[in-house]
């Protein structure tokens, strides 16, 4: 079986970046520093059990919405926890989505919607409540759809 690594591509922040990163998530760990003298080149680390490859390679290319890293929460303080951290320094999008301060695109998604688009009778009125929140509130899109 093949193993898929996420490539992040940073100017300068890699480290930085990945020990942000790290202090959110838990199950995160620091797997390996390249250095060439004091410069950091790539770094290593794991995001609970998805592992990542970060460089720095200077300002040539930057983060965009065309990929983004998707957090599938379990609660509501789960998203609020993960929303308020990433977000910070960052901007939020909409339904779900924020760019971190480094650029990266990230969803942060409770798995309640999941389950309440699933539901043909209930997955429209979902959809709607949806579109007009930017960080995703379980409570709102119940009430939305009559659970």
């Amino acid at each position: 079986m093949h193993t898929i690594t996420p490539f992040l591509w940073f100017d300068t922040q890699a480290e930085e970046a990945m020990n942000f990163y790290a202090s959110i998530f838990k199950d995160s760990q620091v797997l390996n520093i390249s250095r060439s003298g004091d410069a950091v080149m790539s770094v290593t680390f794991q995001l609970g059990t998805q592992k990542f490859i970060a460089c720095n390679f200077g300002p040539a290319y930057k983060f965009n919405e065309a990929i983004s890293l998707m957090v599938d929460c379990k609660t509501q303080a789960e998203v609020d926890e993960l929303w308020e951290r990433l977000s910070e320094g960052g901007e939020p999008g909409r339904c779900g989505w924020l760019k971190d301060k480094y650029g990266l695109s990230w969803q942060i998604i409770p798995q309640a919607l999941g389950e309440l688009l699933s539901d043909p009778e209930k997955s429209q009125k979902v959809m709607q409540a949806m579109m007009k929140m930017s960080k995703i509130d379980i409570k709102l899109l119940q009430d939305a759809s009559g659970w």
